[in-house]
């Protein structure tokens, strides 16, 4: 059976890119475009892992990735944020909050699937 990732990003060249990446690697895509999208999705679909912007619309990334922390049944999908703003702060911020990881962007296809696989494919 495929593992399913959940991609979210507001930006659809990027959610096509690593839809198309994924899958040529085996994985069920799902993606949203928000924040809030993602909270849905995540509940409906319960992938195994999220790869998340930080800054979008309807609550970005970081206030979904709390919902989705403070949840019974999504508490225990591991995150990969992606982001075009890479910040120590952030990065330890996110790294406190229990992200699996944290890729800026423009991203190395090649890194990201690593990092996938040492997560979900273990």
């Amino acid at each position: 059976m495929k593992k399913k990732i959940l991609v979210v990003d507001d930006e659809e060249q990027i959610v096509k890119l690593l839809t198309m990446r994924l899958q040529t690697n085996n994985y069920e895509v799902i993606f949203a475009y928000d924040g809030y999208q993602c909270v849905q999705m995540a509940k409906a679909e319960k992938p195994d892992l999220i790869l998340l912007d930080i800054k979008m619309p309807m609550g970005g990334g970081i206030k979904a990735f709390e919902t989705l922390s403070n949840n019974i049944y999504t508490e225990i999908i591991p995150v990969i944020f992606i982001t075009a703003y890479p910040s120590v702060e952030v990065k330890k911020q996110v790294t406190e909050m229990g992200a699996r990881g944290f890729i800026a962007k423009p991203f190395d296809s090649d890194e990201l699937l690593m990092k996938i696989r040492s997560i979900i494919d273990s």
